[in-house]
């Protein structure tokens, strides 16, 4: 590189800079599970990052071809182990579509009732480890202190914490118990207040805004072609623009979500600080918020059906598959969850195929092109943004 000094000599300098492969994982906290990331480097900025699997696979959809569909309920669970009533209900839904069952209509309201519930705290974990990942400790506290309450209420409707298995084919295991809906209706009253908390943290923080505001940034073409689906393609549209509202629950209901009244978020958001703009990690943290907001919503609905809907909790399955094929996807917290089940007519009662489309593992093939030109100290903004759970992915 030729520079010109004082007294006009020209002096060639030669500069060089070597690439170096960096690993992030499998067991760097920042990577939320265990993925490991390669980072090509040079400098402090970012050329590649490619991830690995691998670490946690457990042949989750092979074991569906060996068991019944009742049985493999509990493995659902271990896939989005943040929000395994999720994962219960669309494989439900996949053998209940193919068997052609029909729900009642109290267990249709537990399931949203429930589900939402899940959500909920699914989106409180991931708040609360977004914020960890960028410094900030007393977010992921305060989370988890919210997130207890519903798992409280978990465990009295099938007494676990973590994996349920409660959402199940035909409907729910359980019957709510006495005075579920009154401590529902109390956690409300408790937790709603307390949004205004995050946004005080977190949302409008200063410094959580310099490390997230127009770092990572999505765009709607991208985020569709890589098939990016739930907040992280939410993120990346614009109603202003007449971009719809991309939310299962509203394009394709299921379990009676028509009939309930919420909102899906979408940007421009009129408070999105200085900065920001449309895909960035801020807005992919921002849509997930609101989203909280519109499950409180959902659930004082379904609480207030629930007295009045007809049925029962559950109805009995049938004992052999039929044959055919049949795909169901559900708006679960990270995305759209699909379950494609292959029936055939056995004693055995078990599927011939099952297979699962994870939403996880495609927002997570977009990293690469997210992280491209950033610094290594972004790396952990953006993978902490998209919010995955390896259970999911390395199924």
């Amino acid at each position: 590189m030729p520079v010109e000094i004082a007294d006009q000599t020209i002096i060639e300098f030669d500069v060089r800079t070597d690439e170096m492969l960096v690993n992030m994982g499998p067991q760097h906290p920042s990577t939320h599970g265990v993925l490991r990331l390669v980072l090509r480097t040079d400098g402090e900025i970012i050329s590649e990052v490619v991830p690995h699997l691998g670490y946690l696979h457990r042949c989750a959809e092979k074991v569906g071809e060996n068991v019944t569909p009742i049985q493999y309920i509990p493995y659902t669970d271990r896939m989005d182990y943040l929000a395994g009533m999720n994962m219960n209900l669309g494989y439900s839904l996949a053998i209940e579509k193919l068997a052609g069952l029909k729900i009642p209509e109290k267990a249709q309201v537990i399931r949203v009732l429930i589900g939402e519930l899940n959500r909920v705290a699914s989106h409180l974990v991931g708040m609360g480890a977004y914020g960890l990942d960028l410094g900030s400790f007393s977010p992921f506290l305060y989370a988890f202190r919210e997130r207890e309450h519903i798992l409280d209420l978990f465990e009295e409707v099938c007494g676990a914490r973590l994996t349920y298995s409660y959402l199940t084919i035909g409907g729910a295991h359980d019957d709510l118990p006495p005075g579920f809906l009154d401590r529902v209706k109390n956690f409300i009253a408790y937790f709603r207040p307390r949004i205004a908390e995050y946004h005080a943290m977190l949302t409008n923080n200063h410094i959580f805004v310099k490390r997230t505001a127009n770092i990572g940034v999505l765009s709607k073409d991208r985020a569709l072609a890589y098939g990016c689906t739930g907040p992280m393609l939410r993120a990346s549209l614009d109603r202003s623009k007449g971009d719809p509202d991309w939310d299962l629950r509203k394009i394709e209901p299921y379990s009676g979500y028509e009939t309930y009244q919420f909102d899906v978020p979408l940007p421009p958001f009129d408070k999105a600080p200085p900065g920001t703009v449309i895909g960035d990690c801020w807005h992919r943290f921002y849509v997930r918020m609101l989203e909280v907001v519109e499950s409180l919503k959902i659930i004082e609905q379904a609480v207030e059906r629930y007295p009045t809907a007809a049925g029962s909790h559950r109805v009995e399955p049938p004992r052999a598959l039929p044959p055919g094929e049949c795909y169901v996807e559900t708006e679960c917290p990270r995305g759209q969850m699909g379950f494609y089940v292959v029936g055939r007519p056995s004693k055995e009662n078990v599927p011939l195929r099952v297979r699962a489309r994870s939403s996880s593992f495609c927002n997570l093939s977009v990293a690469n092109e997210l992280c491209k030109g950033c610094l290594i100290a972004d790396v952990p903004a953006i993978i902490g943004s998209i919010d995955i759970v390896m259970g999911e992915i390395d199924r």
